[in-house]
């Protein structure tokens, strides 16, 4: 019998101007370049299809000066998940190219590595994988207790169990400070990938009690049956959140590109 072909993939950028912590951050140098183009940049060597999907015309304006592909989306989605779902459904029409699996990138880690995206579009492999996304082993001695990184249980098959702000699961009779050094946590770092037809699935669900008590939106999706399926980066994200996250990247120029 004759095999499928492997999926077709698409990566979407989420891109907002209005940050709160830091407005128009995608559109900040590092070195000679625009964040968001590092970004496209980084996800292109991993796939043929790039897009950023923003609610901006600045930005929207900026990728298509430097040659890349850029879609117009709306002001008031909540989440990443939201705006690369109208815009898979918007690239879908104006191309009329097949899109099978989406993978969402994260619009200010211009640091991503081409093989966490590659690692990440492995998962579906498995034709049962409906959503994907990457976590990282804590190195023994590391900080599980920092709130603002998010943490994930696995089952034995490596699908998410559950994702917490808190250091889960508890360790009994340990001190905390030896936690990471007796257990193997996992913390969870934002690369997501879902079947299109999933992801107009998701973006219809309400906001769950999990995902509002953690503000975790993929505690939606497993409350409502859905399977995240995670693989293992040992490549930590670096993420741009303030300006000062963006002096520290600045020093990190020169040793990774």
């Amino acid at each position: 019998m004759k095999k499928d072909p492997l999926p077709q993939f698409a990566g979407i950028i989420p891109a907002r101007y209005a940050s709160s912590r830091f407005p128009g951050k995608p559109l900040v140098l590092i070195g000679n370049k625009l964040m968001i183009q590092r970004v496209y940049d980084q996800a292109r060597k991993a796939l043929d299809m790039v897009w950023v999907a923003t609610e901006d015309k600045r930005i929207f304006e900026a990728v298509l000066d430097f040659g890349g592909k850029a879609i117009m989306t709306s002001p008031n989605h909540l989440s990443g998940t939201d705006r690369c779902a109208e815009a898979v459904t918007k690239i879908n029409r104006e191309t009329a190219r097949k899109i099978d699996v989406v993978i969402n990138i994260q619009g200010d880690e211009p640091f991503i590595k081409p093989e966490q995206i590659t690692l990440l579009m492995k998962c579906f492999v498995d034709e049962t994988v409906e959503l994907a996304t990457l976590v990282r082993k804590v190195e023994p001695g590391e900080d599980v207790f920092n709130p603002n990184q998010p943490k994930v249980i696995l089952d034995s098959k490596g699908d998410a169990i559950y994702f917490s702000r808190a250091a889960i699961p508890y360790i009994r009779d340990s001190e905390k400070s030896d936690w990471s050094r007796n257990h193997v946590f996992y913390k969870h770092l934002g690369l997501y990938a879902y079947r299109s037809e999933t992801l107009k699935k998701i973006t219809l669900l309400s906001r769950s009690p999990l995902e509002i008590s953690e503000s975790l939106e993929q505690n939606r999706w497993i409350e409502n049956g859905y399977r995240i399926r995670t693989a293992v980066t040992t490549w930590e994200s670096i993420g741009i959140d303030t300006p000062d996250d963006l002096e520290k990247a600045k020093s990190l120029l020169d040793h990774f590109f």
